[in-house]
């Protein structure tokens, strides 16, 4: 066999793999678009089409049975903690606040609730934490926050009861931002009922004057200026998760 006719082989042997690649490919793209107008023609749950929301639901039943009191956040020297932090959002923040005013609301029960201010929350032993944030679009930043562990706040108020619910319900004074948290991660040795940021107050578009910050959360869970908390055994309502997002949001 001389050169030409290896090179004639090794050409049809080319043009025989590229037609079967090609042919591939519209197999692969038409089942690709025939599969993405199936899934868009379900029906919505949850602000996304069905078949989507089952695996979002499937996903946090598989990721939350890792999540332990080890599961730790890497933390951080304060001196590595940003100046100027971003602030990833501000819904719930837009109505008037009277601060001297403010009480958190905790509900133990329908008809038990319980008026706390700001002095009786710092009144408990104050941890700092300085971790990389997380935000959902994409950006973390490293900073530093301080205030009560949600854990000290539950033994100082006797919620042995109610943290044996499923799920912690938070939302804003005026309602417009809420989050449902599953109790495990509300319990989490990291998770604090925050009232500073760089050693100082709160600044007004970060919360002041109580925040929640969760570490093994994106950035979507960490509601700014709580108004009620309460507690459930099933799915408190929550903003990002009725608009497609996925309802536990761990890292």
């Amino acid at each position: 066999m001389n050169d030409k006719e290896v090179i004639l082989i090794s050409s049809k042997k080319f043009r025989k793999r590229s037609v079967i690649a090609f042919i591939l490919f519209v197999i692969f793209l038409a089942g690709t678009v025939f599969a993405w107008k199936w899934i868009h023609k379900q029906p919505d749950m949850a602000g996304v089409p069905q078949p989507l929301r089952k695996v979002l639901n499937t996903n946090e039943n598989i990721f939350s049975n890792f999540l332990t009191d080890k599961h730790l956040a890497e933390t951080y020297p304060r001196s590595a903690a940003a100046k100027r932090v971003r602030v990833n959002g501000d819904i719930g923040l837009k109505s008037t606040l009277d601060t001297m005013a403010w009480k958190l609301k905790l509900v133990r029960s329908p008809g038990d609730t319980l008026l706390i201010g700001l002095a009786d929350i710092k009144a408990l032993p104050k941890t700092e934490l300085v971790f990389n944030f997380k935000c959902i679009e994409g950006w973390s930043q490293i900073t530093d926050w301080a205030g009560v562990r949600f854990s000290d706040f539950v033994k100082k108020y006797h919620l042995n009861q109610e943290t044996h619910m499923n799920y912690a319900g938070l939302s804003t004074p005026d309602d417009k931002y809420y989050v449902g948290i599953d109790m495990a991660s509300m319990m989490h040795p990291q998770t604090l009922l925050c009232y500073e940021m760089n050693g100082k107050p709160l600044p007004l578009n970060q919360g002041y004057p109580l925040r929640l910050i969760i570490p093994v959360k994106y950035g979507i869970k960490h509601i700014k200026r709580i108004g009620t908390i309460y507690f459930s055994n099933i799915r408190p309502p929550d903003y990002w998760y009725e608009r497609g997002y996925d309802y536990y949001s761990g890292l």
